[in-house]
């Protein structure tokens, strides 16, 4: 039945009806209720429904009197027979005389007093002859839920299915099957709580998990709840099960947490790589880094380190490397070779098999050796050095099996081969160690997407002091799978080496999980649990915005972040404090809520961290208010992104700031 059935009066019913006594005379349930619901009259067989004396229910709301849940129904109910002048119907839960409440078929037809007020009517049909009816309610409910419903009778002792979802009513072989037949197909661990269930006095049970096997696919993960109804005044007393099946969903969440642990070890990994890195004081410190932890990082079998001296190759291998390192020891750098190349131009190298390397470099000095090695052997090899810089030298990385490097894998060989030439630079100089840590983080923060739709996104980025104090403020933006545009910016606790090394485990972090998470709520969540999860003894302050450019609709949310920036191309600003949650890496199980808006055209985004807008004798409030106002001129002079960063910027510096400043600008064209 749906949420209102109306049955149009014949000509007898559409003469207004005398509403006297003569209504109430009947045996079945019966009120009399003024067009707002309330009760002008009703009789003994009504008020035992509703649980109290006639004295008690007369001038009440008769959806007041019902369980809450019923309220919406009666208000619809006697309003549809009020206004329309027809009869509905519809089914509704009366309080049972025990924990059960009673499902009750009930009709409303307009009707007036002798002096003329019109009333409603509404009375308890007998539904006995089909109490199938008074099930169709709670059948499209489930339907509509994606969920399954069935009927238990105790003294038969019999399940019957009653429909919803066709895939849940493809699990069960027959339309009814008996209890006993349903124990056997449960798992052995979960039959104490599938007869706990059947067996409950309660109205409505807790949920409960349960595994069931079927004739078709094996076992499923069901979530199960019983409610006790009567059907109909005097009527049987049922027991209804909802089912929903988990099991897609149970395997989606496994998944899930597998790569969640995947990441979480990974991350983990690159994080001690890039901390191994940073510490390394000389030369046989930076090879020995490489040579144990480079091939586990990718995924390969062997790794080699070649650095230069007078102009020739001078290389060091792990035990893995399947070809004799004496045959690249000493080669110039103009040899006919991939690793020389490399190092020469600093143009990496990804070749996935030997036929490729043989195409590639048919006079290298490596291709004898190809012979005793496979056809699925595969290599990657980066220089130490960007492309234009005084050759360092280079690493490499070898398969025993055909490989083809992901964009990601490349970039994150690419980010730690720089890492690694910035310590040989830094070991070389002989200098500190908080100056490496500064290179670390120059490396993680990254070139900004070029070409964006319909928005321009400009960086800005400055130690404090003039870099001789080291900061973990960082900014990230990238394109999502799904075209979006992530934008985000941090801050992360200290300033020393650990606090640089933080900064770039959480932007790895957020990437990596953004990928699979695109709602910057999720993507927060999971980077705290993270981080939470394997002890981090720092934390840190975020904002993640996800913007489509097509219709410039920006969803962002917070942890413990500066509050975003929305300038005019009119002059004015706002200050918006996005939802979210506390700061990263200290509360496990932290939920952050998130906000939608619209980023309209000819306006922009400013986020930062709190050095641009915090300093010497400037709160926080005024220094967000003459941002604000700064970036709100910008956009009225007809700066475009780039030009109001560099404003921005200017005048964080102009204030001796003491912090890190990070600034990110989003306009929208």
């Amino acid at each position: 039945m749906k949420d209102d059935e109306v049955i149009s009066l014949d000509d007898e019913g559409e003469r207004q009806m005398d509403a006297s006594d003569e209504l109430l005379q009947m045996a079945t349930p019966s009120a009399l209720l003024t067009l707002d619901g309330a009760i002008r009259s009703l009789n003994a067989a009504m008020a035992r429904a509703l649980g109290r004396s006639v004295e008690q229910c007369v001038g009440r709301g008769f959806g007041d009197l019902l369980p809450p849940s019923q309220l919406t129904a009666v208000r619809s109910l006697v309003a549809h027979a009020a206004t329309t002048k027809t009869v509905a119907m519809r089914v509704l839960e009366f309080p049972g005389p025990g924990t059960a409440p009673v499902v009750c078929l009930v009709e409303a037809r307009p009707v007036s007093d002798p002096v003329g007020e019109s009333l409603v009517w509404v009375h308890s049909l007998n539904a006995g002859n089909d109490l199938g009816a008074l099930l169709i309610p709670f059948r499209l409910a489930v339907k509509a839920a994606n969920l399954g419903l069935c009927m238990y009778s105790p003294q038969e002792r019999e399940l019957e299915w009653l429909g919803g979802a066709p895939a849940l009513a493809a699990l069960f072989p027959k339309a009814s099957m008996s209890l006993s037949e349903v124990v056997r197909r449960v798992h052995l661990d979960d039959r104490g709580a599938l007869r706990r269930l059947a067996g409950s006095t309660a109205a409505r049970s807790p949920w409960i998990r349960l595994r069931f096997l079927t004739e078709r696919d094996g076992w499923h993960l069901l979530v199960c709840r019983a409610r006790r109804l009567i059907l109909g005044p005097g009527g049987p007393e049922r027991v209804f099960g909802v089912i929903r099946d988990d099991t897609r969903s149970e395997a989606r969440r496994r998944r899930a947490k597998d790569a969640l642990s995947a990441e979480r070890q990974r991350a983990d990994e690159i994080a001690a790589f890039s901390s191994a890195l940073m510490t390394a004081v000389t030369e046989q410190e930076v090879r020995q880094v490489v040579l144990t932890r480079l091939a586990a990082t990718f995924g390969g079998t062997g790794a080699a380190i070649a650095f230069i001296t007078q102009g020739r190759l001078r290389v060091s291998s792990d035990a893995g490397i399947p070809m004799p390192v004496a045959a690249l020891q000493g080669l110039p750098l103009d040899a006919p070779s991939a690793l020389p190349h490399v190092i020469r131009t600093g143009e990496p190298q990804f070749i996935p098999n030997q036929e490729d390397y043989i195409r590639r470099w048919p006079h290298g000095a490596m291709a004898p050796y190809f012979d005793q090695l496979g056809s699925g052997f595969a290599i990657s090899i980066t220089s130490l050095s960007p492309i234009g810089d005084q050759p360092l030298g280079a690493w490499l990385v070898t398969y025993d099996s055909e490989h083809h490097s992901s964009p990601d894998e490349r970039a994150l060989m690419g980010t730690l081969a720089d890492l690694a030439g910035q310590a040989l630079k830094r070991v070389s100089l002989q200098e500190a160690r908080v100056e490496l840590a500064t290179a670390l983080q120059q490396t993680m923060l990254p070139t900004l997407p070029e070409h964006l739709p319909g928005l321009e996104v400009a960086a800005r980025y400055r130690p404090s002091r003039d870099g001789l104090d080291i900061g973990g403020d960082w900014y990230d933006a990238f394109v999502m799978p799904d075209g979006a545009v992530a934008l985000e910016i941090g801050d992360a606790q200290g300033h020393d080496v650990d606090a640089a090394a933080f900064m770039g485990q959480v932007r790895a972090s957020m990437r990596a999980i953004a990928a699979h998470e695109p709602g910057p709520a999720t993507v927060l969540a999971r980077t705290n649990e993270l981080l939470v999860t394997i002890g981090a003894a720092r934390f840190a302050s975020c904002t993640m915005l996800r913007i489509d450019p097509g219709d410039g609709r920006v969803t962002g949310a917070s942890a413990g972040h500066v509050p975003l920036l929305y300038a005019r191309d009119d002059g004015s600003h706002s200050i918006h404090e996005l939802p979210g949650g506390p700061v990263l890496g200290v509360v496990l199980g932290t939920e952050y809520g998130e906000e939608t808006f619209a980023l309209h055209e000819d306006s922009a985004l400013v986020m930062v961290t709190d050095g641009v807008v915090e300093g010497p004798g400037l709160t926080l409030e005024a220094g967000l208010e003459r941002a604000g106002t700064l970036a709100g001129a910008a956009l009225h002079d007809g700066l475009n992104a780039e030009e109001t960063a560099d404003r921005l910027l200017d005048a964080a510096v102009a204030v001796d700031h003491l912090d890190d400043v990070a600034v990110l600008v989003i306009r929208r064209a």
